[in-house]
């Protein structure tokens, strides 16, 4: 029949349609490549990302992507397994960045407190959390779950790779889960396929950060409350309450989203208010007192993080920010923007309570213009359920699965042909490249220098840990960094926490010997180097200069790696490599 459909496929009827969203995918890609100067990221804008790309070769891998997207939602979408289809699609997709660079310089901190637990043991992790261990504003249970990790598996980058890729994956699953609980299958499928459309947040995966974590750790708590609030029993409210706890402690931003709770309490009362107060009750009981027994525990250094966040990262949100229209025509799919806006009109349309569960905590962070891209990451899968949601505006099923695989498709073209060579560029991955050929050298110990530049904005001290996570040598390193001449702009810096580095004692420089490599990292080759350090050089030869440099971030990370005897000197840049 002229408007039959088979088992798989569309209509042919909807021809029409199907080449309206093909056409408005492509073209969504070409207004913002003409329009990427506009993208104002502080990490991967399209303005550095796509600087000098050929835009006939993105549009033609943007049609390519279209056309895989057609024929994956006509024939294999959404499977007999939708939950395995999720997960294995997005374990795979996000391992297809692993090899980027750590470029986010947090990742310091939190690699230096996962070591801590590897080297001095899980009792001293817990004692000295806060207090030996400098905690800035971290919360203690990702750093204290990354060095488990090392503890069990070994010090490498992979394995904490695996963990949140596995994280991610599992978040993909939860988005599904709830919006599969709230509405049914198809919302729920169509969330976790949006959440593959977020360009940004795919570079963010394979990092050795915390938002990938909390993001999973908030989305587990959500649908942990939602399921007991839905089938109470002591098992679904113990659940529940371990859950909120685990999310309590992963990120300071989720304790502002985690008010979503008492909000699934209300959305649940109707027909059994009693029922539904009990059960809220009892999860804010019991998370709320493991709360508090191990914030107890270190009262002194929770009480001043909150003070820092007040009167620090509060007012500095205001000039760190990147507008809106970046995060979310830049950094997330316009389709999925677009279609969260819908999601208004139909909630209204529909008067449905349980859209309130997911749009607290996206409407929490625009009311208080939370205009930072980093803080909206734990809150994305409710963005996804709200296009999936918004997406029912859509009368055809076929319709709305195939503006789901364009806008994951789109994205997997932005991210990979844009946002990941642009990372791989960058001065970061000096210290990733240098990492793995100090791990192909003979010597078993690498002494490290740090030179500062004038009037620095970033404490050079902090590209250590990071060097740390490359490569499976002994580093030794002593600390001589000197901060900037004015205080006052360390105290409203962003990166002010690396000039409060302190040097770990398991980088204590005994022990180096004069046959150990030697590794200078300095933001230019050729700096000239302090009379110490000439001294240490004495009997060395330079033989790796890693010196790709993306020409975009003022904090660059060069390294010279020298040993004795002299081998033939190379310089290694990314940039001509790429080309």
């Amino acid at each position: 029949m002229a408007t039959g459909q088979g088992e798989h496929g569309f209509p042919a009827a909807r021809a029409p349609e199907r080449l309206l969203v093909a056409l408005a995918a492509l073209g969504t890609i070409a207004a913002l490549f003409l329009a990427r100067s506009q993208d104002d990221s502080r990490l991967t804008s399209w303005r550095w990302a796509f600087a000098g790309a050929d835009p006939i070769r993105l549009y033609a891998l943007v049609v390519a992507g279209i056309v895989v997207a057609y024929v994956v939602a006509r024939w294999l979408l959404p499977g007999r397994r939708p939950a395995a289809v999720l997960f294995v699609s997005a374990y795979a997709i996000a391992t297809l960045f692993w090899g980027e660079p750590e470029v986010i310089v947090d990742a310091s901190r939190y690699f230096t407190q996962a070591k801590h637990l590897e080297v001095f043991g899980l009792r001293h992790f817990l004692a000295e959390w806060g207090r030996g261990i400098p905690a800035w504003t971290d919360l203690p249970l990702v750093p204290l779950l990354y060095g488990l990790i090392f503890t069990l598996f070994g010090e490498s980058r992979v394995y904490i790779q695996a963990f949140t890729t596995l994280l991610f994956a599992s978040s993909v699953v939860l988005t599904y889960r709830i919006g599969r609980t709230l509405w049914d299958e198809e919302v729920g499928f169509l969330a976790g396929a949006l959440l593959l459309g977020i360009p940004y947040l795919l570079t963010q995966v394979p990092s050795i950060l915390v938002d990938v974590p909390s993001m999973f750790f908030l989305t587990l708590a959500i649908f942990a409350v939602i399921h007991a609030s839905r089938h109470p029993g002591r098992w679904t409210i113990a659940a529940a309450s371990l859950a909120a706890f685990l999310a309590l402690f992963s990120k300071y931003s989720t304790w502002l989203m985690l008010t979503v709770l008492p909000v699934i309490a209300v959305v649940h009362r109707r027909g059994r208010a009693k029922r539904a107060l009990h059960t809220g009750s009892a999860i804010a009981l019991v998370s709320g007192s493991l709360a508090a027994a191990v914030m107890l525990s270190s009262h002194r250094a929770y009480s001043e993080q909150i003070a820092l966040l007040w009167t620090y990262q509060v007012p500095g949100l205001r000039r760190w920010g990147e507008s809106f229209p970046s995060t979310f025509l830049f950094q997330v799919h316009p389709f999925l923007t677009v279609a969260a806006l819908l999601s208004i009109w139909v909630a209204f349309r529909r008067r449905d309570p349980s859209y309130a569960i997911v749009v607290w905590p996206v409407m929490l962070l625009l009311a208080l213009r939370v205009e930072r891209i980093r803080y909206w990451v734990p809150a994305f899968p409710m963005l996804a359920l709200l296009g999936a949601y918004g997406l029912q505006a859509i009368r055809t099923r076929e319709t709305r699965t195939f503006i789901a695989t364009c806008a994951v498709a789109s994205s997997l073209v932005v991210a990979l042909h844009g946002y990941l060579p642009f990372l791989e560029r960058s001065s970061a991955a000096n210290l990733m490249r240098a990492g793995e050929y100090l791990d192909s050298i003979e010597e078993e110990r690498v002494e490290v220098f740090t030179l500062s530049g004038q009037d620095p904005e970033v404490n050079p001290a902090v590209s250590v840990p990071i060097l740390d996570l490359f490569t499976s040598k002994k580093l030794t390193y002593a600390y001589g960094g000197s901060p900037p001449s004015s205080r006052a702009e360390v105290e409203k810096s962003p990166l002010r926490f690396t000039w409060e580095y302190g040097n770990p004692g398991y980088y204590a420089a005994g022990g180096a010997g004069g046959d150990a490599a030697v590794v200078v990292i300095s933001d230019q080759v050729g700096q000239p180097l302090p009379e110490p350090v000439e001294d240490r050089l004495r009997n060395h030869r330079r033989v790796r200069v890693f010196a790709a440099d993306e020409g975009v971030f003022r904090y660059r990370t060069l390294v010279e790696v020298y040993r004795r005897p002299f081998q033939t000197t190379q310089t290694v840049s990314l940039r001509s490599q790429g080309d």
